[in-house]
């Protein structure tokens, strides 16, 4: 699916996604990545659900973001709240959805300037 958006000033912007990937600013991403409202797109680990771990969430939370939209692929699915607990801890908002809702949610919020982050589980 393609979106049309009015870029954010300064900020990322989902452009596209399919079931090979993201693009971000027009930069095709066909693994996992964590997209912060700004700043540099980082590559995330886990390439399946099954794979997510705390270290994971972790590396989310470091990046500092006042909510996070995590986009659990083509399907929805919720991970343990174990996982997330620390982002819980540091009143970091947490919200699940499926990969395409996830980068709607993403951008609206962005170009809001809202300090939002996605991470992004492209299965592959």
């Amino acid at each position: 699916m393609k979106f049309q958006l009015d870029e954010p000033q300064g900020g990322n912007s989902i452009s596209r996604h399919d079931a090979r990937g993201v693009w971000v600013n027009g930069q095709p991403h066909t693994a996992s990545v964590l997209v912060p409202w700004k700043g540099q797109v980082v590559a995330w680990p886990p390439s399946r659900f099954e794979e997510l771990q705390p270290a994971h969430f972790e590396a989310i939370k470091a990046l500092n973001p006042e909510l996070v939209v995590f986009g659990s692929g083509a399907r929805l699915r919720f991970p343990s709240p174990a996982l997330w607990r620390g982002l819980v801890e540091a009143r970091i908002g947490f919200e699940v959805m499926d990969l395409a809702a996830a980068c709607r949610t993403y951008n609206v919020l962005a170009s809001e300037g809202r300090n939002v982050l996605a991470a992004l589980l492209i299965e592959g």
